[in-house]
């Protein structure tokens, strides 16, 4: 089962993200960008970063032998963050931003597939194969490094490009009192999250047999202790409608 999911999420996150691209380039440029800037429009939202994250999770792990394709992609902790920040793309467009447009045609494909379908493939996966008990709670820290800094690209973007991805990240629109609170509720979401996954990983690393031990001495450590003690819409206009894209 594991290897079907990892096989199918690589799968459907790349036929997504091929197509989310093919569409979303002619439409952005008729909506009056250029190439570049429709190029870097695509890459500008959360949702296509985390599944692009997704599936380099899933590339690296393929290999039959065991062997990392793209190794800083194929660690634990690193499954981990991914698994946390899929579930926040879920969460956040289901609840609050799916009712904000109306996609039609291969954007609506597209929209489920990068929202719903990737997300669930990732997270079921990572209980049933990518979790074994080794995330650290200082792992949350780092984890916080991404969707921190995908904040600070999309502001600093925001005066240059004369657009956001997301209206809620509108400083000029909302004021910065409202992108605030915004930004500290998806903040607290993800660190929420990131808290339960180091909580079932350590649950899963438990019933699988392995500790949550994250620290292992080495046999001269070993030994001193046994002599001493014994004992991680919306292409086609120029503002966007919020799409977590």
């Amino acid at each position: 089962m594991a290897r079907f999911l990892q096989t199918a999420g690589l799968a459907i996150g790349l036929i997504a993200l091929v197509l989310q691209f093919a569409i979303t380039i002619p439409a952005s440029m008729a909506a009056g960008r250029s190439l570049l800037g429709s190029v870097v429009f695509y890459f500008s939202f959360f949702t296509i970063l985390t599944n692009i994250a997704a599936v380099m999770v899933h590339a690296s792990l393929l290999s039959p032998t065991g062997y990392a394709w793209f190794p800083a992609f194929a660690g634990q902790r690193m499954r981990t963050g991914v698994a946390v920040a899929t579930t926040l793309v879920f969460i956040v467009y289901a609840t609050v931003l799916a009712g904000l447009w109306q996609p039609q045609g291969l954007f609506l494909l597209c929209d489920i597939l990068l929202h719903y379908v990737t997300p669930f493939i990732f997270v079921a996966w990572w209980l049933a194969a990518g979790a074994d008990g080794s995330t650290r709670w200082r792992d949350i820290s780092r984890w916080m490094a991404y969707p921190l800094a995908y904040l600070a690209y999309a502001l600093i973007r925001a005066p240059f490009a004369g657009e956001v991805p997301y209206s809620f990240l509108d400083v000029a629109k909302n004021g910065a009192a409202s992108v605030a609170v915004s930004a500290l509720g998806v903040t607290a979401l993800f660190i929420g999250l990131s808290v339960l996954a180091v909580l079932v990983d350590h649950g899963i690393g438990r019933l699988r047999g392995k500790p949550a031990t994250h620290v292992q001495s080495s046999p001269t450590d070993r030994h001193h202790s046994q002599n001493a003690l014994m004992p991680s819409r919306w292409a086609s206009q120029r503002e966007m409608p919020i799409s977590f894209n």
